[in-house]
Formats: structure tokens, C-alpha cells, sequence
């Protein structure tokens, strides 16, 4: 059996006057995330650590920012298409351990609603989704509240 592993990070600025879509889903919160998508960092960070897994490149160089087809899009929509290009290579997700760094909002309660949409875009068991939040204890971007950062690691297998 051949495993692969991939690593993903993205980080996005606040900004005013956007939903805050994390995961998959909506969170109540002040501020969304700037971003030419839906700017889902935590599926983002996915992507890429999926992506990274084959060496296929990432998130950018599949769906570029500077194309308007883009503009606005569903990242669940976006992790489906590059998960199809995973499992056409013969790879299906063994789990992946994702670790949101955010001062604000408190994402706790909203754990296990994510881990739970993270599994149903990758049609896997909510045993195989991971996801922890920290914070960055006010030091950086994060701590200034300026933004989220998202740490991903997947474990692929080979499937003959």
C-alpha cells in the first residue's frame, strides 16, 4: 500500500460586511473573511493539504484568483472538484487533522457542526475529520484579531 501526506495553510484578513463562512458552514460573527471566494480558510487549508499530498499544486493554480468564474464561489464546491482529482489518481482520505488558529470567534461551540460538514463534502466518517481551534495568545495577525489562520495535514492511501 502507498500512503501520501499533505500539508495545508492559508491564512485571510477580517473585513466588514461579510458572512463568516467556516468549514462549510455560517458562524455569527462581526466580521467574515476577505477573500475572492467564499474565503472558507479551513477548506482552503484542506485543498491545499490534499493537493500537496499528490504534488498537484494548489489551491491558487486550480482555481486562480484572477478568474471571475471564482468570484464569490462555494468552497465546499471547490474541495469536492479537487477531492475528485485525488480519488481519480486511485487516493481516497485515510483523515485529516485540521487546527484553526483565531482569537475571534469562539469556535468551540461550533466544532462538531463542522467536523460533521468537513465529512459530508468529503463523503467520509466524521471519525476521519479532525478539527481543534487555538489561539495565538494576542501575538501576531491572529492575536490582533486582523484575521484566521488554518493549519491542515491529510493522510492519503492508494487504493488498487
Amino acid at each position: 500500500m502507498s500512503f501520501r501526506i499533505g500539508l495545508g495553510y492559508d491564512v485571510h484578513p477580517f473585513e466588514e460586511g461579510r458572512e463568516l463562512i467556516l468549514g462549510g458552514i455560517k458562524i455569527d460573527s462581526e466580521k467574515g473573511l476577505k477573500g475572492h471566494s467564499d474565503a472558507d480558510v479551513l477548506l482552503h487549508s484542506i485543498t491545499d493539504a490534499l493537493l500537496g499530498a499528490l504534488a498537484l499544486g494548489d489551491i491558487g493554480t486550480h482555481f486562480p484568483d484572477t478568474d471571475p468564474a471564482f468570484k464569490n464561489a462555494d468552497s465546499s464546491v471547490l474541495l469536492q472538484n479537487c477531492y475528485q482529482l485525488i480519488r481519480d489518481r486511485g487516493y481516497v482520505l485515510v483523515n485529516t487533522d485540521v487546527t484553526v488558529v483565531a482569537e475571534i470567534p469562539k469556535l468551540n461551540p461550533h466544532i462538531l457542526t463542522i467536523r460533521k460538514r468537513v465529512a459530508e463534502i468529503l463523503k467520509c466518517s466524521e471519525g476521519q475529520i479532525s478539527i481543534k481551534a487555538t489561539t495565538s495568545e494576542k501575538m501576531g495577525f491572529v492575536g490582533r484579531e486582523e484575521g484566521i489562520a488554518v493549519h491542515a495535514v491529510v493522510l492519503l492511501e492508494e487504493k488498487g
